[in-house]
């Protein structure tokens, strides 16, 4: 059972690894997947999912905590409808408390998101001041709202991976962030190739592949960006990956 204490101090734990993209040469792809990772541990949610801008108007799905979750995402962008694509028009949190009472609201969103075993979603603007680069979508199996300070932890978490994407800017053109942040996006295509590839040399799913590939990734201090491109040009090093998950006893569910 999580104590008060306990929650206090993974949740300061959280906002520190999340403010240390203030350094330079922080790993965009890693932040976004521990965002996703904290909202799960810190909040009522069964799973978080992130989509970012890719500064010409287009979202884009570029972290997810379950597979489910990625697909619904990708749903809803792919229908142009639901509280994530609602949240970063109005710049505003979007509160969907009963996906079944949603049903005229966002008519094809709805549906497949309660067939996919959501009944509920809290989208939260990726926003400082008046500039929104994405938003972050808390995922519940059940209906009904989320406490305030839930809330308020949620936009917390949101805020500082805004912050720490955003101050590049304060030292960086703007075209040198969009840069970055297509970057980032590119790289989620090469990662979700490289589960791909995992997944079809061994017995795993697509998630456990994600896992495997980003415990390698973060035990062997590398981007996961990187492994993953060496993944998709040289299947041998997907070979090397499984290999060494089997000597230490990974199966690819570790949380880390």
């Amino acid at each position: 059972m999580t104590t008060p204490d306990t929650h206090e101090t993974a949740l300061a734990e959280a906002l520190v690894s999340l403010a240390d993209t203030l350094v330079d040469d922080y790993d965009l792809i890693d932040l976004l997947d521990r965002l996703t990772e904290y909202c799960v541990r810190l909040l009522p949610v069964d799973a978080a999912g992130l989509v970012l801008s890719d500064q010409r108007g287009h979202l884009r799905v570029v972290s997810s905590s379950t597979e489910q979750a990625r697909m619904v995402e990708l749903f809803q962008l792919e229908a142009n409808e639901g509280p994530c694509l609602e949240s970063v028009r109005t710049k505003q949190p979007v509160m969907a408390l009963d996906l079944n009472d949603d049903i005229e609201r966002w008519p094809r969103f709805a549906e497949h998101a309660v067939r996919e075993g959501f009944r509920s979603v809290h989208a939260l603007p990726m926003r400082l001041r008046n500039e929104t680069i994405g938003a972050l979508n808390l995922f519940r199996v059940h209906p009904g709202p989320m406490a305030d300070s839930d809330v308020r932890i949620g936009r917390a978490l949101a805020d500082m991976a805004t912050i720490g994407i955003l101050h590049q800017q304060a030292v960086q053109r703007a075209d040198v962030l969009a840069e970055q942040l297509q970057s980032a996006l590119n790289s989620r295509v090469i990662i979700e190739q490289a589960k791909g590839v995992i997944s079809g040399r061994s017995e795993l799913d697509m998630a456990q592949s994600f896992a495997l590939l980003r415990n390698h990734a973060r035990h062997s201090n590398l981007r996961l960006a990187d492994l993953a491109l060496t993944v998709v040009e040289d299947v041998s090093v997907a070979d090397q990956v499984l290999s060494s998950a089997a000597q230490s006893g990974s199966s690819g569910d570790e949380h880390v």
